[in-house]
């Protein structure tokens, strides 16, 4: 047991799950920012605590983020400021 502590856990996005967590992305963003809210803000608070009272009814979003478990709209969001960024 104690040499599992010597290792680093990998965690692995397939391709499927990761194309679908960027639509929910893009789709619950829509949403919030249809209804005026800051979407940033709240997709933080929704992965921060995983209340989903942070997510707006509308357009159906509360239940479309709901289909993605957090750390994995968290490991998309980060994969895809690094690509962004890494080569400035």
């Amino acid at each position: 047991m104690g040499d599992k502590l010597n290792f680093t856990m990998k965690f692995n996005l397939d391709k499927d799950k990761e194309k679908q967590a960027k639509d929910v992305i893009i789709e619950v963003y829509n949403s919030l920012e249809e209804k005026g809210y800051n979407p940033i803000n709240q997709f933080i608070g929704y992965i921060l605590s995983g209340d989903p009272t942070y997510i707006t009814n509308h357009n159906n979003a509360r239940s479309i983020i709901r289909k993605i478990e957090r750390d994995e709209l968290l490991e998309e969001l980060l994969k895809t400021y690094l690509e962004k960024n890494r080569s400035e």
